[in-house]
């Protein structure tokens, strides 16, 4: 027996298996959202194309809401991420897009994000020809007038065809700061480092296209736990002066030779800087 569908229904039909179909492409590229009470978190799965795969790990906030970068500042818990459960990797390395300043609601200076954040993850197979199945636990913090610890997992498999994502992750890969040198001649950049004394540490900025600037700085290790640098208020001309104290140092670690990052913001601009302090 035949059944006659009239047009209009036929083509409802197709919209709805096109949009489903759609769906189910979209969901390939990124694992279901893991929601808490305050922050939602998911993996991102970028295009396959070779040993090395672009992903990412999308965590939402609720409006008043945050959660921190590598290094929290003067109070915070940075995010850890175990991948050992995953198939067909051999190593993950997390991008850290550039963090924002914000109160830490007992007198310091936190570092971090609000609202929402996409780290982008670089990820090597051990085999180019085998499928990749990522598999993270995820411990972050979130925190208002008090921080809630959240602690979730997720699992996405990386196929070998264009995701969806490609474009949300290369916008999160130009907030990572790029790699720079010491008097590299670009907008934003460090001119010099130099110790002023045993303990303080002076960094003259020149950034003639941005009206606010802030530097972030880490030590080798992460045990390290150096205050946020503050901008002087005599900066020599054309320049703007960030000092620090060398505090919050390991028991028995020298700061002589000691191996620092530091990160300069400014506008949509972000560098990172690798130094030797002398």
């Amino acid at each position: 027996m035949s059944v006659i569908v009239p047009l209009r229904a036929a083509l409802g039909v197709a919209a709805l298996y096109v949009a489903c179909a759609t769906s189910e492409v979209r969901a390939e590229d990124a694992s279901p959202w893991q929601r808490d009470a305050h922050s939602a978190v998911r993996l991102l799965a970028g295009s396959r194309s070779g040993t090395v795969l672009l992903g990412g790990v999308a965590i939402q906030l609720q409006p008043g809401w945050k959660t921190y970068w590598r290094t929290p500042g003067d109070s915070g818990v940075p995010p850890r991420f175990d991948f050992s459960k995953s198939d067909n990797v051999e190593a993950v390395t997390v991008l850290w897009p550039a963090p924002m300043k914000f109160d830490d609601g007992a007198g310091g200076t936190a570092l971090g994000y609000k609202q929402q954040v996409v780290l982008p993850l670089r990820i090597v197979a051990k085999n180019a020809d085998k499928p990749v199945t990522l598999r993270a636990h995820i411990n972050y913090a979130v925190c208002d007038k008090i921080c809630i610890p959240v602690d979730a997992s997720a699992e996405l498999a990386f196929s070998s065809v264009a995701s969806t994502e490609d474009g949300n992750l290369s916008d999160a890969l130009n907030t990572v700061p790029k790699p720079a040198n010491i008097g590299d001649p670009i907008p934003l950049t460090i001119r010099d480092i130099k110790r002023e004394g045993k303990n303080n540490v002076l960094v003259d900025v020149t950034a003639p296209e941005a009206k606010e600037v802030s530097l972030f700085v880490e030590g080798p290790t992460p045990d390290w736990a150096l205050p946020v640098p503050k901008l002087v208020g005599n900066s020599p001309p054309g320049v703007k002066r960030f000092a620090f104290e060398l505090d919050g140092l390991p028991p028995g670690a020298s700061a002589d030779g000691a191996a620092l990052k530091l990160t300069l913001v400014g506008g949509d601009r972000a560098y990172e800087f690798n130094v030797s302090l002398n």
